[in-house]
């Protein structure tokens, strides 16, 4: 069954029903249109997120079975617990929230590309200075040396990506993010072994759209900028 696709510069056309997106590729609901603030607004408060590659048309996502974290049931070891009460890191918050995104962005062993595209980058930023998109960074010393980047929704927080450089450092960003007492939920989107090592779990696609509606709205109190956006690359 194909996916609808919508004109980079639409800005009305309102997403399809999550409920008819694609099982294979899992969750794959439409193409096309832009990352605009309203629009990604439009996106997350449906339970949609964007993926997709430089030179592609953007792809926006809603896949079942989602996959969470549950603050109070964030998993720390022994061995991490040590290392957060060593002090060898300091978190911070919405510091270096462009460089966050660069290094989650950046190419992995035996990768050469990157879904952190340059439309995306300016996209998330302009949602970072809208209070929207928030980082945590971990350092040692004065190096950037983990952290983590999303969207915060109310009690919600969608969790876009992390990165480590050093040891346990993406872990002990997330375990701050789990204990700061901001949020009831935390959406990881895609289920990986790291994240279910640190306690996530997995809901139907259905159950996360019931939570993200008790737990999750944006204050609409921030307002788009009136010119900054960004038109993707054509596919």
């Amino acid at each position: 069954m194909p996916i609808p696709f919508v004109a980079p510069d639409d800005n009305l056309t309102p997403f399809p029903s999550v409920s008819t997106a694609l099982s294979e590729p899992n969750g794959l609901l439409m193409a096309g249109g832009n990352l605009r603030p309203r629009r990604l607004k439009a996106a997350y408060r449906a339970g949609i997120f964007p993926w997709y590659e430089a030179g592609e048309p953007v792809l926006w996502w809603s896949p079942d079975p989602r996959c969470i974290i549950w603050p109070e049931h964030i998993r720390v070891t022994r061995s991490l617990g040590k290392t957060i009460r060593s002090g060898q890191f300091e978190v911070t918050e919405n510091l270096a929230y462009r460089e966050v995104m660069k290094q989650c962005g950046a190419p992995r062993k035996g990768s050469t590309g990157t879904w952190v595209t340059d439309e995306m980058l300016e996209a998330y930023c302009t949602l970072n200075e809208m209070g929207i998109a928030r980082s945590l960074e971990v350092w040692k010393g004065h190096r950037l040396v983990g952290g983590l980047y999303g969207i915060e929704m109310g009690r919600v927080f969608v969790g876009e990506s992390m990165f480590s450089l050093e040891r346990d450092a993406s872990k002990v960003a997330l375990v701050h993010l789990a204990q700061c007492g901001k949020y009831d939920l935390i959406d990881c989107q895609l289920q990986t072994d790291h994240l279910d090592s640190m306690g996530a779990t997995t809901v139907s696609r259905e159950r996360y759209i019931e939570l993200l509606n008790q737990f999750g709205n944006f204050d609409d109190s921030h307002q788009e900028p009136a010119d900054n956006w960004v038109q993707p690359a054509a596919g």
